[in-house]
């Protein structure tokens, strides 16, 4: 049975291969094709268009998070495989062939998912508010076998001002250990490290040139530890960037604008909090788009956030109703409005004015509590020990739709005649990898 191993590296642009010459070598004898991320173009979304071949209006990912209307709860980065509502690449082998078995280490949403062998990242949230590391793995007894093996699965640097290259390291390590032990017929892993200095010092700042040289040793390595595990059996690499990052110069505040309106409305609890159930409007933010959510999608109300945006300095589209099915978010779980950023901007969570006024959990790396994603956790302040609330440290964003040339990626194929013409899309990706089988 044949052995595919899918790397999906956020950042990777085809200029970068001239700095990477252990993943220039492991592609260079097959195709190569720029890939073309849809629209909400960031990590959940594009990770469950790859595994599925479809849109969020069929897979249910329209964000990092989801905001749960019924219970008036913000999701950010803790939802299970169940979210995703369509068969993925190892559910649609397994169909095929019950025999065919898969690796996934550590794309966003695995948890719970149908594969066979299952890493990620899952922190044990103690009592006193402290967190102990700890994987998600299967089977269950997987991480202590990790554990002992390679150490901790170093979390800190994974996310926010100190990450490096040691968790992108860790994973390739591990899953190095499970193609060894298991010889999984599909691999999928994730290989974050590209993000990082792209987003706090741009995607062409030598921070960001040396994160290519940091990643490309430890794919080098990577590929020394298949050819061991898979000897005798060549594996097929696809390659693909999830994304690209480009540069930004500019921010806007949607939470802001619609507290101004009179829209959004705040509670004090030592710092002020959304009031979801008092807010007529607010948005979760998520790098170059919004959902703004609007209460029992007024009309009135949907019209008043549209002529809010329309035109506003940072915001290229704003989609309400109907109009969301342009990129297939035409979803039950999608805001009623969707602001999309252009190029040169993003947009920030932030709805306080007062930086006093800001919540506790704003100063500190807090994925789960933010009602939106917030790359200002990438910095830190030495002398006050926290994270600035200033948005305009950030420089490098995506999510945007790809449009420009430097908004679309590369995916890479060790063997020729894997990618039909030089264009493709992240939604190709699942029929590529079910080919080979």
């Amino acid at each position: 049975m044949p052995h595919v191993i899918f790397l999906s590296i956020p950042g990777l642009r085809s200029s970068d291969l001239a700095a990477m010459p252990n993943l220039a070598k492991l592609t260079a004898a097959g195709d190569r094709a720029t890939l073309t991320p849809s629209f909400p173009a960031v990590t959940w979304p594009v990770q469950a268009n790859m595994l599925t071949g479809k849109l969020p209006r069929e897979h249910g990912v329209i964000a990092n998070g989801f905001y749960w209307r019924d219970k008036q709860e913000v999701e950010m980065w803790t939802a299970w495989n169940d979210k995703i509502t369509a068969p993925q690449i190892w559910d649609l082998l397994h169909l095929k062939d019950p025999k065919l078995t898969s690796a996934v280490w550590f794309p966003m949403l695995s948890k719970g998912c149908g594969a066979d062998y299952i890493c990620m990242p899952a922190p044990i949230h103690n009592p006193d508010g402290s967190e102990s590391l700890w994987c998600y793995t299967k089977p269950v007894e997987l991480y202590g076998t990790l554990r002992d093996t390679f150490g901790h699965f170093p979390l800190m640097n994974f996310w926010g001002p100190m990450t490096n290259i040691k968790s992108t390291a860790w994973i390739c390590d591990s899953a190095g250990y499970a193609m060894e032990q298991f010889r999984p017929n599909f691999c999928y892993l994730y290989l974050p490290h590209l993000d990082y200095a792209a987003q706090r010092t741009g995607p062409d700042s030598p921070p960001a040139q040396k994160a290519l040289v940091e990643l490309d040793e430890v794919i080098g390595k990577l590929a020394a530890k298949a050819e061991q595990a898979f000897a005798g059996e060549k594996p097929l690499w696809l390659v693909a960037s999830e994304y690209t990052i480009t540069p930004v110069d500019h921010v806007t505040f949607p939470n802001r604008l619609l507290r101004q309106a009179g829209l959004l409305q705040v509670k004090d609890n030592g710092g002020e909090l959304i009031d979801f159930q008092s807010s007529q409007a607010w948005a979760l933010v998520d790098h170059q788009f919004s959902h703004v959510f609007v209460k029992k999608a007024d009309p009135a109300t949907i019209q008043t956030v549209v002529q809010i945006f329309r035109g506003q300095e940072g915001i290229a589209e704003v989609l309400a109703g109907s109009e969301r099915a342009k990129y297939g978010l035409d979803h039950e779980r999608s805001g009623e409005i969707i602001l999309i950023s252009t190029p040169n901007s993003w947009q920030a969570y932030y709805y306080w004015f007062y930086d006093d006024k800001a919540p506790k959990f704003a100063r500190t790396v807090d994925i789960h509590n933010k009602p939106g994603y917030d790359p200002v956790e990438l910095h830190f302040d030495m002398a006050t020990k926290s994270i600035p609330l200033n948005a305009n440290l950030v420089k490098g964003s995506h999510g945007a739709p790809a449009t420009s040339d430097e908004q679309k990626g590369v995916l890479l194929s060790s063997q020729k005649g894997m990618l039909a013409g030089s264009q493709v899309k992240d939604t190709d990706v699942c029929g590529l990898v079910l080919k080979q089988f």
